[in-house]
């Protein structure tokens, strides 16, 4: 495998505060999708995670509420200096930092719980971002990519992406829950696989 860095542009297009939405449909989607987290973090027993794709900062600064020891990074810097208002504001050191995923390395940035939530369907070189993940999940990964088609089909339901027939801006990968959980299996233990509507969540060990 070539462990030579990806250089890649992340695209923001599909920029929606989903976390803070007040859209009732919305909302209830992401109740799902944060009660599987939830459930699935708990599961694990463990208190230290780091979070790779970081965005905003919310399902980390999520994890710190409940007493976790959390760090984390994210490419676009915009969104690092958002996650890291949450830490001012809650009166805690930054959190996080501005970096690649390919960029990380063990000795830096493993945790017992790693995550890394809606970020692969942006990524390239799919193999060597797993190999990164591995890496720094000592011993868990848990990680979720929108549900396709399900995704595009409700996208083009709701008039969105008509012309790129669903497509978000910015997701190069795609991936049904069957040939995800697959994709994992190659190199990961699934330990369990949560569906919350239209997501695939799931939670491996890496040893």
């Amino acid at each position: 495998m070539n462990d030579t860095p990806v250089a890649y542009d992340n695209i923001p297009g599909n920029y929606y505060d989903k976390y803070n939405t007040r859209n009732p449909v919305a909302r209830y989607l992401m109740d799902g999708f944060l009660s599987r987290f939830d459930a699935l973090t708990a599961e694990t027993g463990v208190r230290n995670a780091y979070e790779v794709g970081c965005g905003e900062g919310n399902l980390s600064i999520r994890l710190h509420d409940r007493g976790w020891n959390v760090r984390g990074s994210d490419l676009e810097g915009v969104s690092v200096s958002q996650a890291n208002e949450q830490c001012v504001k809650r009166g805690i050191a930054p959190l996080f930092e501005t970096r690649s995923l390919f960029e990380l390395t063990p000795q830096v940035n493993s945790a017992e719980l790693v995550i890394c939530c809606e970020v692969l369907e942006h990524v390239p070189n799919t193999q060597q971002a797993l190999s990164v993940l591995k890496s720094l999940g000592k011993p868990y990964l848990l990680v979720s990519v929108p549900r396709e088609p399900i995704w595009r089909v409700l996208n083009v339901a709701r008039g969105k992406y008509v012309t790129q027939f669903g497509n978000t801006p910015g997701h190069i990968n795609h991936w049904s829950s069957a040939s995800f959980i697959d994709l994992l299996s190659k190199t990961l233990k699934v330990v369990k696989v949560s569906k919350p509507f239209p997501w695939t969540m799931v939670l491996c060990r890496c040893d």
